[in-house]
């Protein structure tokens, strides 16, 4: 490729992660430089990811999954393989996105990004995918999951590697309406965090129920704030609505926290608890001890133990030997984020032609650790969303990924292709905005 001016020729270079002072904040940030030099590199990728509070773990595993990536292209770059010579840099938007757009507009400004990636919070991401539209700056999102990012609010230059809140919420429902025939259930209610993941993602299992034709009665929707410390009034007040099965979009140290605190009530002892998105991450089986509590239903975005292909084990490998754990879901995620700009540049032909880059990552092909056997994961042309599939189960013992002592089992299955939005739901949320209608239209009663 002509424009790979600077080809792999050598060890890849992680450079020391230096801290940086902002003038406008005396916290100190983490800057993470990644890859081949400024002078070197063919593309620069400005990522964003949190390195502190609640959820920094996923920045953290967000890094070495990047890291993972780099290793692997270095290694087809000494196989002979023409490869981009990438350099990546990510920094912390500390959960704001006005800061995260600053550090954005830097990353065009200072270090000639030519790619956006990461960025956990869908409010964040909604600021940033602005910012790239309005720059020209590709976008591969590859942790924050609101459907609306890639239907309502999609345009060329966004694109989202991991499964979004559509996805997840269609697995579910497939599993809620297959438990409905063996047990009966007909109570339901939700609890997820008060911003734009959690309301889309209770709207997104509406639609997919109401697609498959479940009955059922809704008995309450809870909204906590994000980093909500105390949950007791929540569980009380779904205690009492007498709920069969409470869903949740609550995600990392706030799911942890609604569990350890309802497990001190007798909430388990009546009610199924599911969360078909976040709750199956590494963290939370870390979290939950060596007691699977009765009635969880669980999924994520990337699994330790599924599939059990060469490619997820090896995965799972590459991460254990570089960090000493084990990886939350964030890792595979950036990881697919890295290699998706990679293949699009190969494709293309450039870095400079947005167009090509663009028409390169819709349809793109990729074979990743969660794909089951069979199956490549690809990106939608239509919403530039990634199609895979989901595997939903519930908590067993399982020592193999220590210190946990229990993982997800007891898997059901959900093909990709199934879990697609249609053309028809995607054109009527698109006329709704289009037609000035802010929310995303309720299913059909």
């Amino acid at each position: 490729m002509e424009m790979l001016k600077h080809p792999l020729s050598g060890c890849i270079t992680i450079i020391v992660a230096t801290l940086v002072l902002f003038a406008a904040n005396t916290a100190q940030a983490e800057r993470f430089e990644l890859g081949a030099s400024a002078q070197n590199a063919d593309a620069v990728i400005g990522c964003l990811y949190p390195m502190t509070g609640r959820s920094a773990t996923y920045g953290r595993d967000s890094i070495s999954g990047i890291k993972i990536a780099l290793q692997d292209l270095e290694a087809e770059a000494k196989s002979g393989l023409d490869v981009p010579n990438l350099r990546v840099i990510a920094d912390d938007p500390r959960s704001k996105a006005s800061y995260a757009v600053r550090l954005a507009q830097d990353f065009i400004t200072n270090d000639n990004a030519k790619f956006f990636c990461g960025i956990v919070s869908s409010g964040v991401a909604h600021a940033v995918s602005d910012l790239a539209r309005t720059e020209k700056i590709i976008m591969v999102g590859t942790d924050h999951a609101s459907s609306r990012l890639s239907i309502e609010a999609g345009h060329d230059y966004y694109f989202r590697v991991t499964n979004d809140s559509w996805t997840s919420m269609a697995a579910g429902a497939r599993y809620l309406r297959d438990l409905q025939k063996e047990t009966g259930w007909k109570r339901l209610a939700f609890v997820g965090p008060d911003y734009d993941y959690g309301h889309v993602s209770w709207t997104d299992l509406q639609l997919a129920l109401d697609e498959l034709g479940v009955e059922y009665e809704t008995v309450g929707d809870l909204w906590p704030k994000l980093y909500e410390p105390d949950y007791s009034i929540y569980i009380n007040a779904l205690q009492s609505a007498k709920a069969d099965v409470v869903v949740t979009a609550l995600w990392g140290g706030d799911f942890i926290a609604f569990i350890k605190q309802a497990a001190s009530t007798r909430f388990f002892e009546t009610t199924r608890l599911a969360n078909f998105d976040t709750g199956a991450n590494y963290d939370v089986m870390m979290a939950l001890g060596d007691q699977p509590y009765p009635g969880l239903i669980l999924s994520a975005r990337h699994h330790n133990n599924w599939p059990e292909t060469g490619r997820n084990k090896r995965f799972v490998k590459q991460f254990h030997d570089m960090t000493g754990r084990y990886p939350t879901y964030a890792a595979e995620g950036a990881y697919t984020g890295i290699i998706a700009i990679a293949r699009a540049i190969e494709k293309a032909g450039s870095v400079d032609d947005d167009r090509a880059l663009i028409t390169a990552l819709e349809g793109l092909q990729l074979a990743l650790p969660e794909d089951p056997p069979g199956f490549a994961s690809y990106i939608d042309p239509e919403t530039h969303q990634i199609v895979q599939a989901q595997a939903v189960g519930t908590v067993v013992h399982n020592e193999d990924f220590p210190p946990s002592k229990l993982m997800v089992g007891n898997w059901a299955i959900y093909d990709a292709e199934d879990l697609k939005p249609s053309k028809e739901m995607v054109k009527r949320r698109r006329d709704a905005v289009a037609g000035g209608s802010e929310a995303v239209p309720p299913p059909t009663p």
